[in-house]
């Protein structure tokens, strides 16, 4: 993997990681039970793609 490929998987995890928190924050502070869930599956995709960019290193 060269430098800038290795540049651009350390960007996505960051911004997988920040995507994850904001969506966890989100969902906790919602009152609306349907847009409260879809934050909680924002969530869990977000790992989701955040585990698959680690994969790549």
């Amino acid at each position: 993997m060269t430098n800038k490929e290795l540049l651009y998987v350390e960007d996505a995890l960051g911004h997988e990681q920040f995507m994850q928190k904001c969506s966890k924050n989100a969902s906790s502070q919602l009152q609306d039970q349907t847009l409260s869930n879809y934050a909680k599956e924002l969530e869990q995709k977000h790992a989701e793609l955040f585990n698959k960019f680690l994969n790549l290193l």
